[in-house]
């Protein structure tokens, strides 16, 4: 099977332009190989495409990313990819493999924009394909996720970093697909000069220059002034604009004045603070003590929200581990409008015209406003959609969680006082699929 699939991803890049036939790739054949056993299929020679698991998790009906809860993108119209493979960055909490490329120049062929389009609409579309025979699906759902409508750039390596960026992500506007686009800032330049996407992204994982060199790892000797202008630049952006916090704890979770002055540089029209997860190579450099609850994660964002007054939590979506802040633009008449008007989007982007963030926004289902109250889910109780536990429940289970990650007895969190209710959000997602 490994073989078929790699003769498939040889089809691929014979299609790459004869411009580039004479440059190398990226990856090398193992890496390739070892890249296609994750399930990634690789595109010509700098990008790949994997299917997210929100993805997978909403065509059988089991609810949706927090993209879904806080935007309104649909999970199940949503392709996850990259457009480099390569990076700048060798993270501390990156799921890849220190074996991933890595450089702070473009060294290898450029392939064409329209093959990458054509290429990985393809390729995600057979990734799919299985879904059609599970007697789990659910069909209208299955039914949608034939048409892309959302690109996450964001899968593995700087996507921003690929020399034609711009024209890809004209070529997915002119199709009427909304472009999520992150970045970790190394590229200043690639930045300011970013043709309008729907949101565009930076990763502060640290706020000073110590932190960032140990948690980021970057390989630019500047990589802090890079990072710097690279806010500079979000900063004069008019389209929606987000500053995403990637939390380790026992590392960088206490700096909040810090995290504040740098958001306040980038001025972000929404920031999401989200926890580490403990997956892939990951596991090799940190521990599972690392990965905060979400409980730890509200706590966090509360303390940086109260040392910025134009901002407001929003919502969490607790199965991520993530809390969104937005600025109180965004509350009209009472109301929050964090949702996208992706047809608008569409239209705007492709007139020609100039046009703002407050253009396209919508209305966000007051239902899925605000903190529940509820923590990440304990070992050892189980919950049906509205079970409670008891408080002496919750702290054994508590003490017991702590123990699996690796936390010392005297770190232990007690539990919040009153009862807590496990997580279970599918409802919610799923009532809303039908909208897009």
């Amino acid at each position: 099977m490994e073989a078929v699939l790699l003769r498939e991803e040889n089809i691929t890049q014979a299609k790459v332009a004869d411009s580039s036939k004479a440059a190398k790739a990226q990856l090398t054949d193992s890496s390739k190989k070892s890249l296609v056993g994750q399930q990634y299929r690789i595109i010509g020679n700098h990008s790949a495409v994997k299917t997210c698991g929100w993805t997978k998790n909403m065509i059988p009906g089991k609810g949706g990313c927090y993209k879904l809860k806080f935007y309104g993108i649909m999970s199940n119209q949503c392709m996850q990819m990259t457009t480099s493979i390569s990076c700048a960055n060798r993270c501390a909490f990156c799921w890849r493999d220190y074996k991933a490329p890595v450089s702070t120049d473009w060294k290898w062929a450029v392939d064409d924009p329209e093959m990458i389009f054509e290429e990985s609409v393809k390729a995600h579309h057979k990734l799919l394909v299985g879904f059609g025979g599970s007697s789990t699906k659910n069909e209208a759902v299955f039914e949608k996720s034939k048409e892309i409508k959302h690109v996450a750039l964001s899968l593995t390596g700087e996507p921003i970093m690929y020399p034609r960026i711009n024209e890809l992500i004209e070529t997915f506007n002119k199709a009427g697909i909304s472009t999520f686009l992150v970045t970790r800032a190394q590229y200043p330049d690639a930045i300011r000069g970013l043709k309008p996407v729907t949101q565009l992204y930076i990763s502060l994982d640290a706020p000073n220059p110590k932190l960032f060199k140990e948690i980021d790892v970057p390989l630019f000797k500047d990589y802090w002034e890079r990072f710097n202008k690279g806010l500079e630049y979000m900063a004069g952006k008019k389209q929606r604009t987000t500053v995403r916090l990637t939390l380790i704890k026992g590392m960088n979770m206490s700096q909040f004045e810090e995290y504040a002055q740098m958001i306040r540089k980038g001025n972000p029209d929404f920031i999401e603070a989200k926890a580490y997860m403990h997956v892939g190579a990951s596991q090799k450099r940190l521990s599972i003590g690392n990965m905060p609850m979400h409980e730890e994660v509200v706590g966090f964002s509360r303390e940086l929200a109260g040392r910025l007054p134009g901002y407001e939590i929003v919502s969490e979506h607790i199965p991520s581990r993530v809390v969104m802040l937005a600025k109180k633009k965004f509350k009209i008449d009472g109301a929050w409008h964090t949702w996208i008007d992706f047809p608008k989007f569409t239209e705007l982007v492709n007139s020609g015209k100039d046009f703002s963030a407050m253009d396209y926004l919508k209305k966000t289902p007051a239902s899925l406003v605000g903190l529940s109250g509820k923590g990440t889910p304990m070992n050892g109780i189980k919950h049906d959609l509205m079970g409670m536990a008891s408080e002496e429940q919750m702290g054994m289970a508590a003490q017991k969680n702590s123990r699996q990650r690796g936390i010392p007895p005297e770190e232990h969190g007690r539990t919040p006082k009153g009862k807590q209710i496990s997580v279970d959000e599918k409802t919610k997602e799923m009532e809303f699929w039908q909208r897009d």
